[in-house]
């Protein structure tokens, strides 16, 4: 009898550590919801995820995570070796007859109980672990002077006194269960998880007078994408590049831009994405450029059509692609779609969700010859201080179709294939001697499709900006509006850039890029050699921890030996020069405003061009 009374005894109380338990954990998650401080440098880097980048080595300049401690309990024998805990103490009575009544009772090495931190799981199952050996200790040696009436009469007494706490606590716990199943039955998935942003801009671009730049048409025909389709061409006549002029502004724009990502994961290490994409923008300042030159001075990085430019709000693919570990120092990324940008050429503080962020400033211009393309990444990264990344991309873009001529997304025409059209080569090395400073050296080997003769532009990108044919071949016949073959076979280009990003102090850093680039013209064996150049500082949490602003001086491209070949870019020789200011401030974890100005001088490289100024509003959200 005296073997079952204890038996009740210790289920009684297994059952009561329980509730109480559930009780604390309940009211710490909800404790710790509400006043978890917001990481609001955690804002910067959703889009790791989200938006262009995997940026590993930009974690430890920013992103700070709290301190655990997770110093060992040891057993104390009387609550006078706790030194935090007083007789006044409200729970004085019960540590004492816990700790020197049932020895069930820890505290931590440096003599203390602290009372009032939240108890984690494995702290609870310590202590519920050692008064349970006690119990069974004194239910085997059935001893009852150490366990008195006056104590079953207490319990009695709790119990009855915390009787409407403990129906209100059991509850609390069947609501809980019963909203866990709820969110289990309805969840989107058990693998994939859905993130998205969403941009919404009003943009405005405006010159001091007429613009000079090069192309045969001022307004190419909608179905073809208005400016983006501008064609160069030479002077039947002069032979040098024909040149029409902008002789009014833009009106201002308001536009919207949405990507949307599912995220699978099917081990929990690796990652297969899918991201679809929506917008509408067609920037101001692209009224004002050059052929081939679309989307690249003056335009922040978000005001843009998702899909092929004319077929606004269209829904494509961005990305897709499949990502695993190999070990644990190497990534392995494969897909048909991957995106460039995503794994090479990456800065602190020209992220586009946060810094620097017209089409100019958050990468090189003169970099690679596609963004998105079918093959495979591979990232390894052995320390902190070191990673190194090589990939091999095949042409394959969401912006371009092969309807409207061929040589576009070449990965997956069977005419080009992988190999035969578009194409870039990358390795990249990361050396970060500290978490506030990242040097990266990088080198592009790409091959650049000719389209009837001519290459670059932002019809097949090249690493210049601009349209080149062989120097005389390109020419316009303004009665057929016709352009001849510009005379070239595709060609090759060796790209190099140094890129760095350094937080000198908490509120104060720097950045910057140079880059070189060489692209062989065949089949005359002649080159183009240009160079573009940034450097910027930022200033982390002006106004509002999680803020930044940035301002940037960027030449996006200075040609330096063969002008003559450019029916496109190569202006009167002047040199194109560009100041951007961009002020991320976070409103909430998940919204934020984005200002930016832009001071465009020499633009489409002609010296004697007004300067242009561009202004931008961007809200942004994220969920």
């Amino acid at each position: 009898m005296r073997k079952l009374f204890w038996q009740a005894l210790l289920l009684y109380l297994s059952i009561l550590t329980y509730h109480c338990y559930t009780c604390a954990s309940a009211i710490a998650t909800e404790i710790d919801r509400k006043n978890k401080p917001t990481n609001t440098d955690k804002i910067q880097f959703n889009s790791i995820l989200l938006a262009q980048t995997n940026r590993a080595e930009l974690t430890p300049i920013l992103l700070k995570e709290p301190e655990v401690d997770n110093s060992p309990m040891a057993q104390v024998t009387s609550v006078s070796q706790l030194s935090d805990i007083q007789p006044t103490d409200w729970a004085f009575q019960a540590l004492q007859s816990l700790v020197e009544r049932y020895g069930c009772i820890a505290g931590y090495p440096d003599g203390t109980y602290r009372g009032n931190r939240a108890l984690t799981r494995y702290e609870f199952a310590a202590g519920l672990n050692a008064c349970l050996d006690r119990v069974n200790e004194l239910i085997a040696s059935a001893t009852t002077d150490l366990v008195s009436k006056e104590d079953l009469i207490a319990i009695a007494q709790l119990q009855e006194q915390f009787a409407v706490e403990l129906v209100s606590l059991r509850g609390r716990i069947d609501l809980l269960e019963a909203n866990t199943a709820e969110l289990e039955a309805n969840q989107f998935s058990t693998t994939t998880k859905l993130t998205g942003l969403v941009w919404a801009n009003v943009t405005g671009a405006f010159a001091g007078d007429d613009v000079l730049l090069e192309s045969t048409q001022l307004a190419p025909p909608a179905s073809f994408g208005g400016v983006v389709a501008r064609r160069a061409a030479r002077d039947a006549v002069t032979g040098r590049p024909v040149v029409s002029t902008r002789t009014d502004d833009p009106q201002v724009t308001l536009s919207n831009l949405v990507w949307l990502n599912f995220n699978t994961s099917f081990t929990g290490k690796d990652s297969l994405v899918v991201q679809l994409a929506a917008g509408n923008g067609d920037s101001p300042a692209n009224q004002f450029t050059s052929a081939g030159l679309y989307n690249t001075f003056g335009v922040p990085f978000f005001d843009q059509t998702a899909g092929i430019q004319g077929e606004g709000n269209a829904v494509v693919i961005r990305e897709l692609f499949y990502q695993f570990p190999v070990s644990d120092t190497l990534q392995v990324v494969v897909g048909p779609r991957i995106n460039w940008y995503r794994y090479f050429d990456n800065n602190a503080f020209s992220f586009i969700l946060t810094g620097a962020n017209s089409f100019d400033s958050n990468s090189s211009t003169l970099l690679n010859s596609i963004d998105r393309g079918s093959g495979g990444v591979a990232i390894w990264q052995p320390s902190k201080q070191l990673r190194l990344a090589v990939g091999y991309l095949g042409e394959n873009d969401e912006f371009l179709s092969n309807s409207i001529a061929p040589g576009f997304n070449t990965s997956s025409d069977p005419d080009f294939g992988l190999f035969g059209g578009n194409y870039t080569a990358t390795a990249e090395v990361t050396f970060s001697p500290s978490d506030r400073l990242n040097l990266r050296f990088l080198y592009n080997r790409a091959r650049i499709q000719q389209i009837n003769g001519v290459i670059g532009g932002a019809i097949s990108d090249s690493t210049y900006q601009g349209v080149a044919d062989d120097g005389i071949s390109a020419v316009f016949n303004p009665i057929t509006q016709e352009v001849a073959n510009g005379g070239l076979d595709s060609s090759t280009a060796d790209v190099f850039e140094f890129n760095f990003d350094w937080l000198i102090a908490q509120s104060f850093g720097i950045f910057g890029r140079y880059t070189y680039a060489s692209t062989h013209l065949n089949p005359i064996d002649e080159d183009i050699n240009a160079q573009a150049i940034q450097a910027g500082i930022a200033l982390p949490n002006l106004g509002k921890e999680g803020a930044l602003f940035t301002l940037s001086y960027i030449i996006p491209f200075s040609i330096l030996d063969g002008r003559q070949y450019l029916i496109s870019g190569g202006g009167d020789g002047g040199i194109q020069y560009e100041f951007e200011a961009n002020y991320f401030y976070p409103l909430t974890d998940n919204i934020a405003l984005v200002p930016a100005f832009y001071l465009i001088a020499n633009p489409n490289n002609f010296s004697d061009n007004p300067n242009i100024y561009v202004a931008n509003l961007r809200a942004q959200f994220s969920f």
